[in-house]
């Protein structure tokens, strides 16, 4: 009998996701500190705690909200130093305070109704997966706040399956490491790290969706920040002189293309360009976008677009000025991850392990990996059950959970028996 075969998993995960989504960690784009929001470090307290229960005498949060941690190796071989990552903090896109959840055991079909708002509703038709969860047990709000599956989940899974390992040290792998970093949602969750630290070869994010699916590929992103100087005089007396900001800033968000380029009209490997913020006064005003796309080309057309509806705009201001910024923020993960071909063979087969069937996908949007797998520490993302993330319709199942768990397990495994 072989060791994978033989392993009879338990699991607490469920019992630790309900016990870290109701730890607000909301994050701050408009704070400048890290972490963002101080917040974050309740759940790192906990975290670190835990994690030094379980054995792992190395546990510690630092002073940015980082946690750190080390399984060591049961097995002689030299084997590469792997690590799991999630995130702590949960979107700023809404609340996430007072988070109530609710669990719907053995779920039968059908929308899922929110019993702290009614007209907050689970709908099968915005979330196909449900067709795949039938006898699963669904963890949901109680449709008053977000859930915070994105990613506490994953965090619940790595300390699951740290549980596991710990407990078994028979179980054959190499040194493990683990890591939990502030600030993901606002694109700054790998400002601070410390890699020479953390010690790793390889590295994976428990931050995706559906059970099964490994991606290796995300969005490359720039944000771009446009800001218009317009020309202020009295509004008495204002004829022919006055040139409004906020005017000439409605006029750019106007001439954005209506049929694609943007989120609500795009899918699959479309690139967009959005609008995230607006603010000023008659006399200045700055427009904040997010550029999106697969590519680094697709990312250049979008900004050229940009500018050039910029400059058809202030023909018409001929007194006033507008400028753009472009600040890179993170490129396509598979750029890195194709010269390490492996760690997303390993994954597919771990997850294979667990009785899924392997997926490999991209993603529309971006993870700590992202930027981990530039900055030398090649990092896929595997699978960590969440659904309907940064709104109240959230859900994860135990179920999926559970999985995920299980194939951290398995994919320390098959590094230790490919070494």
């Amino acid at each position: 009998m072989s060791a994978t075969s033989s392993i009879h998993f338990t699991h607490d995960v469920l019992q630790r996701f309900l016990r870290y989504v109701v730890i607000d960690t909301r994050s701050d784009p408009a704070s400048p500190t890290c972490p963002s929001t101080e917040k974050q470090k309740d759940l790192g307290r906990l975290l670190e705690k835990e994690l030094r229960e379980l054995g792992l005498a190395d546990a510690h949060l630092d002073e940015f909200g980082y946690v750190y941690a080390t399984i060591p190796a049961t097995s002689a071989k030299n084997v590469p130093v792997i690590c799991f990552c999630s995130h702590m903090d949960t979107s700023p896109d809404c609340t996430g305070r007072d988070v109530k959840p609710q669990l719907v055991k053995n779920y039968q079909g059908g929308n899922i109704v929110l019993p702290g708002d009614p007209a907050q509703v689970i709908r099968t038709q915005d979330n196909p997966a449900l067709a795949d969860q039938i006898g699963h047990d669904i963890v949901t709000t109680d449709g008053t706040t977000l859930l915070g599956a994105d990613n506490k989940a994953g965090l619940a899974e790595i300390m699951d399956a740290a549980r596991f390992l710990m407990a078994n040290p028979q179980i054959p792998h190499g040194v493990i490491k683990i890591l939990f970093t502030p600030d993901e949602e606002i694109g700054r969750g790998v400002d601070k790290v410390d890699l020479k630290k953390l010690g790793a070869d390889f590295a994976y994010t428990m931050d995706g969706e559906t059970a099964g699916h490994i991606e290796d590929e995300t969005f490359s992103a720039d944000s771009a920040t446009v800001t218009i100087e317009g020309v202020s005089t009295h509004p008495g007396f204002a004829k022919g002189k006055m040139e409004h900001a906020i005017k000439i800033a409605a006029a750019i968000v106007e001439r954005l293309p209506k049929d694609g380029c943007s989120p609500e009209t795009t899918e699959g490997k479309e690139g967009f360009l959005h609008p995230v913020g607006i603010a000023g006064a008659l006399e200045k005003a700055t427009l904040n976008f997010i550029v999106r796309d697969f590519t680094d080309e697709g990312l250049a057309e979008k900004e050229a677009l940009l500018q050039r509806i910029v400059d058809d705009v202030m023909q018409a201001y001929p007194h006033s000025t507008a400028r753009i910024a472009i600040q890179p923020q993170y490129r396509n993960m598979k750029q890195v991850i194709d010269h390490y071909s492996h760690i997303v063979d390993y994954a597919m087969e771990a997850i294979r392990r667990t009785g899924l069937t392997p997926k490999r996908t991209s993603i529309r949007g971006g993870t700590d990996g992202s930027r981990l797998s530039f900055m030398g520490l090649p990092c896929p993302n595997i699978f960590a059950g969440e659904h309907a993330f940064h709104g109240r319709t959230e859900w994860v199942s135990r179920q999926d959970m559970e999985k995920a768990a299980e194939t951290i397990v398995h994919l320390a495994m098959i590094f230790e028996e490919r070494a």
